[in-house]
């Protein structure tokens, strides 16, 4: 597990892992995503909603848990230098219900040096619940800052 602090990419290897603080998925925060992507399938507006599709309560918009996770990364005590996302392959494993909490394991995957000031790391990313559910996963392509040349 990476100690706190931000790292370069030449200062990460394959293998190395951070672990990002908690979230938790408030009703709120569902309305507001909801309202900004109008995104209302019934599912997301409310319990009876959710459960005339089979699902137990209310469900977060799955893009809105991806959406927590980058806040997540960006602010955990271990972070990487990275500047720009290159693309995402996820999926969307269990349901987030209104209420639960949402945390997001990282490790680097690969990496590769594009140039004297930029690399591009792959991080697979694992989110659990507060059950230790996996609920969401996949990997993501970032550009990252390399090590000032010394």
């Amino acid at each position: 597990m990476l100690a706190a602090g931000i790292y370069t990419f030449d200062q990460v290897q394959i293998g190395d892992c951070l672990l990002t603080d908690w979230a938790k998925v408030t009703p709120q925060a569902i309305d507001s995503f909801a309202a900004l992507t109008q995104d209302r399938f019934a599912i997301h507006l409310s319990d009876e909603g959710a459960r005339a599709h089979g699902f137990d309560r209310r469900v977060a918009h799955g893009l809105l848990i991806l959406s927590l996770v980058e806040g997540l990364k960006s602010t955990a005590p271990a972070q990487l230098d990275t500047f720009a996302s290159l693309g995402w392959d996820w999926s969307f494993r269990a349901p987030v219900y209104a209420g639960d909490s949402i945390r997001a394991s990282i490790t680097v995957a690969a990496k590769r040096a594009a140039g004297a000031q930029r690399g591009m790391l792959t991080l697979s990313v694992s989110v659990e619940n507060q059950d230790g559910t996996v609920v969401q996963q996949g990997q993501t392509r970032l550009m990252a800052q390399r090590a000032s040349p010394t």
